[in-house]
């Protein structure tokens, strides 16, 4: 660890951590044509029709933790370039429904394996994608996830803030 690290917040290793994955991600699907906020996307879009859902463009948002308008734009362009396919839901028709196309599916396959790689390479110090220490990790990003975090409840000396 550089010494630079070893005197950072929390907050600061958590930002420099999702930018380091956010950047190789990217540049890993670059080749595909996708960023990492579309990787995202059809990933997560995969899995759900895979669980046999169609979910809508709000259920998708939701689920990656993006804003539904971004979420709306990622969609028009993965349509635009043949990935999925946005329909009007019949029961609801203010919501809009998302499906991969056939490409959208051996894209994000393709993709899936390149990040599976990536996240090889991250876990590998602590024993891997199977060892008890990320079952460990992975335990203590869902509680951090799953806290609170309300911005409008800090309290405190504003020249004490902390990332």
């Amino acid at each position: 660890m550089s010494e630079s690290s070893e005197k950072a917040t929390p907050g600061f290793l958590v930002w420099r951590l999702s930018m380091k994955w956010r950047t190789a991600v990217d540049r890993a699907m670059a080749p595909l044509g996708l960023t990492h906020a579309q990787y995202s996307l059809v990933a997560s879009l995969y899995g759900m029709q895979r669980a046999g859902e169609r979910p809508s463009q709000r259920r998708l948002a939701d689920h990656v933790g993006l804003e539904p308008l971004y979420v709306s734009k990622l969609a028009r362009s993965l349509e635009s370039a043949g990935l999925l396919e946005r329909t009007r839901d019949p029961r609801d028709p203010r919501a809009v429904q998302l499906a991969l196309t056939e490409q959208g599916r051996d894209t994000t396959r393709q993709a899936v394996k390149v990040v599976q790689g990536l996240l090889e390479q991250l876990l590998a110090p602590f024993g891997g994608l199977d060892s008890e220490r990320t079952r460990d990790f992975e335990h203590d990003l869902v509680t951090l996830l799953d806290a609170p975090l309300d911005p409008l409840a800090v309290t405190g000396e504003p020249d004490k803030e902390q990332s």
